[in-house]
């Protein structure tokens, strides 16, 4: 049998915006405490070919508090998946913000970022 060889990750490009740089992204996401829903969010990343770098969730009673930190995407990208996290049926708030920079962290269960206007 062949040894195994690595597989080399490589980002979707985005055919919409392939002249746009990646950015860190922050997704504020507030969710009903169901089973499924942490598999339905970070499905939507991993259909696009993205790992999220953080991902914090709470739960508290009925509700999830999930803060996802990603690096791969465009802006444009980003607000793809955050339509596309407004459409889940168990979200009920989503929050879209450029987090300040690659080295963006964890503080104490928030993250470093910046709001947008807009």
């Amino acid at each position: 049998m062949p040894p195994l060889q690595a597989v080399t990750h490589s980002p979707r490009p985005d055919v919409w915006a392939s002249n746009a740089a990646p950015c860190p992204v922050y997704f504020g996401i507030q969710a009903e405490a169901e089973a499924d829903v942490l598999c339905r969010v970070l499905n939507l990343f991993a259909l696009q070919q993205l790992i999220p770098r953080h991902v914090n969730v709470v739960r508290d009673n009925d509700r999830l508090s999930i803060e996802i930190v990603s690096d791969e995407q465009s802006w444009h990208r980003a607000q793809v998946i955050g339509e596309k996290l407004r459409n889940l049926i168990s979200v009920f708030e989503v929050q879209l913000l450029p987090a300040k920079s690659r080295d963006a962290d964890f503080k104490g269960g928030a993250i470093n970022h910046q709001r947008v206007a807009g």
